[in-house]
């Protein structure tokens, strides 16, 4: 089987099939088109490869697996990929300059030989860019683990990370036929892939090349993707939009992003200028101002009426993607000096309970995989000191005003004396209420003069007589 390309048809990119899923997502990308690339299909199964319509195959491991596949064995993958590295590297050698590897991860051939295949591309020189997938839920747990294993895995030896999971394209797309959500997630990998490499090879008004993909994609980390179709009177702003807020994001939004490219495609009814312009300004106003915008033109016939737009965000952490955040368990070792026990077995007390006094001592070495650990981090920063010192003052004031209300007797001790005390004891005098004493039915404020003009002893005038004759103390 001959490897090289014929040169008129060379191109500087290639998409690569790894596996099963992948060659399958290769197939699909083949029967769509992309402009200007070319495709290579790697599998352990020699029936799969067959039925391929890809002209360039490499059937990895021919003597590990006498083209029977790896079983959903990751460790023969990496195997049969070894075995097959010069093929590999023919291939690669032929004018590439960059390599999209594409892997339904959790099986066999994809999980295992993906990680080797991009190695070999990134130690070539060649823009690697891995566009993988994660398994359906219902594909089982045992395989999701490996998949999140092989991922881990491969972001070691590629320049970007593409992740889909799959499950997130049932909340795109709903409860589907099987065959139908396995031809959705190969759609996806061909729209990432085309979203990526027809920014270069599509020649437009805007023309983007292939060293300013490259600026923006070396070593730049997990991608994240997000794409959408719309149609009507606002197709353009109602296509970014959905696109930025796409299940594929996995939540995230672009204002971390450190380089955005954007795909548009349009159909029998062309793009705008001005549907152009109000999508890269709602781009450029989702974003932060450091972020680098790429974007390319693009026509696809099939759309019609509608306008597809493709946006892929880079130079985010492994962190953005949940389901990929399961952390490396790394292995300390720490040397004991030789001749020190380990610890000393005491004689059994009298409770039955053997007691053990252990003597540890550690030879560690500064600056050997040394990792400071904070058990507890006693140190307080300003604004902690600040919220303690409030609510000390308001603990301080609370007692004062409790003091206060105390002393004029509005607040009392709780308890049986309380109640007796409620009982026997006028509230002025519990209450400590100054009154005045005087029995009021002892007044005299009745006045026992009045007024007269009555003659009195051959005198007349008004005077005052103390005889009031309608007033006594004659009880009735």
């Amino acid at each position: 089987m001959n490897f090289d390309l014929p040169p008129e048809r060379s191109s500087i990119i290639k998409v690569i099939g790894v596996g099963g899923g992948g060659s399958n997502a290769v197939n699909h990308m083949y029967r769509k088109g992309i402009k200007d690339v070319n495709f290579v299909v790697c599998n352990t199964d020699a029936q799969a490869l067959h039925n391929s319509p890809v002209a360039v195959k490499i059937q990895l491991g021919d003597m590990l697996t006498e083209g029977r596949g790896a079983g959903s064995k990751a460790e023969i993958g990496r195997e049969a990929a070894m075995e097959s590295l010069d093929r590999i590297k023919e291939v690669l050698a032929s004018n590439t300059q960059m390599v999209f590897i594409t892997a339904g991860m959790g099986g066999g051939t994809g999980t295992g030989a993906a990680p080797v295949i991009a190695r070999v591309a990134k130690e070539m020189g060649i823009l690697t860019v891995a566009i993988v997938t994660i398994p359906f839920r219902f594909e089982g747990p045992e395989r999701i683990d490996q998949a999140i294993r092989g991922i881990n895995e491969l972001k070691d030896h590629v320049d970007s990370l593409l992740v889909i999971n799959n499950e997130k394209l049932r909340e795109i797309y709903g409860n589907l036929r099987v065959s139908n959500a396995f031809d959705k997630a190969d759609d996806v990998l061909a729209i990432a892939a085309r979203g990526i490499a027809e920014i270069i090879t599509v020649h437009g008004y805007i023309n983007v090349d292939f060293a300013d993909v490259e600026t923006v994609m070396n070593n730049s980390g997990v991608a994240i993707m997000g794409s959408a179709t719309a149609t009507g009177e606002n197709r353009a702003r109602e296509a970014i939009a959905a696109a930025l807020t796409s299940p594929l994001l996995n939540n995230n939004d672009i204002v971390g992003a450190r380089s955005v490219l954007l795909n548009i495609t349009s159909g029998t009814d062309e793009i705008t200028m001005d549907e152009i312009s109000e999508i890269t300004d709602y781009v450029v106003g989702a974003s932060s101002r450091d972020t680098t915008l790429i974007w390319g033109l693009g026509r696809d016939e099939s759309l019609g009426e509608q306008i597809s737009v493709t946006i892929i965000a880079t130079g985010f952490k492994m962190n953005s993607i949940p389901e990929l955040y399961v952390g490396k368990k790394e292995k300390h070792i720490i040397p004991l000096r030789d001749g020190d026990p380990a610890a000393e077995m005491q004689k059994k007390s009298h409770s039955g309970v053997t007691a053990f006094q252990a003597s540890l001592k550690f030879d560690v070495k500064e600056g050997e995989n040394a990792e400071e650990y904070v058990l507890m981090d006693r140190r307080k920063d300003s604004d902690q000191d600040e919220r303690e010192k409030k609510m000390a003052e308001r603990v301080r004031s609370l007692k004062e005003t409790h003091e206060k209300l105390k002393e004029r007797g509005y607040v009392t001790n709780s308890g049986n004396d309380e109640i007796e005390e409620l009982e026997n004891v006028p509230a002025y005098v519990r209450k400590k209420i100054i009154i005045d004493r005087q029995k009021h039915s002892e007044d005299q404020e009745v006045s026992r003069y009045r007024l007269t003009d009555e003659e009195q002893n051959g005198e007349s005038g008004p005077r005052l007589r103390n005889d009031n004759s309608y007033l006594h103390d004659n009880v009735d």
